[in-house]
């Protein structure tokens, strides 16, 4: 294998990954509007959602590289590339929905959309790489919870205009 085949998928996972979450940070903003949602007392501290995220974004960015690996057809690698822009897409519509259009109406609805992303990811990567895709399951544990944290948000603080 030619050195070049082995770390630019590494290097394009990383890249992805830093790319999605720093743009998802811009759009995560924790100004007065958002201080001033009534928020669940089972809520994790602010500071943890950053620590929480460049786990997830890592883990990620090695099931991208492990499932990449495992397969070596052109459609299949398309795939895998879709999927996962498609699941950053979704990941970074919600950071955009919820904090600069101060929806979480809005991000609620969105969110089972990111969710079903990071569900069809974990199965099409599971025919591919079964590491690849168990590597995913805390993404979509950390998602459902994030839907639930959501919803309380919208129940304690609605209705949003």
């Amino acid at each position: 294998m030619r050195p070049t085949a082995l770390w630019k998928p590494v290097a394009t996972a990383a890249f992805a990954a830093i790319a999605v979450a720093s743009i998802g940070a811009t759009l995560t903003d924790l100004g007065p509007w958002y201080q001033s949602l009534r928020e669940p007392s089972w809520k994790p501290p602010d500071a943890a959602f950053g620590v929480i995220w460049t786990a997830i974004f890592s883990l990620a960015a090695i099931s991208g590289v492990l499932a990449w690996r495992a397969d070596r057809s052109v459609r299949g690698r398309q795939r895998i590339l879709g999927l996962f822009a498609v699941n950053g897409f979704f990941n970074l519509l919600w950071s955009l929905v919820f904090f600069k259009l101060q929806r979480p109406d809005y991000a609620l609805v969105e969110v089972a959309f990111l969710w079903l992303s990071i569900l069809a990811l974990i199965a099409l990567l599971f025919r591919k790489s079964l590491p690849a895709s168990l590597l995913l399951i805390p993404y979509l544990l950390w998602v459902t919870i994030a839907a639930a944290l959501n919803y309380q948000v919208v129940v304690l603080n609605g209705p949003f205009a």
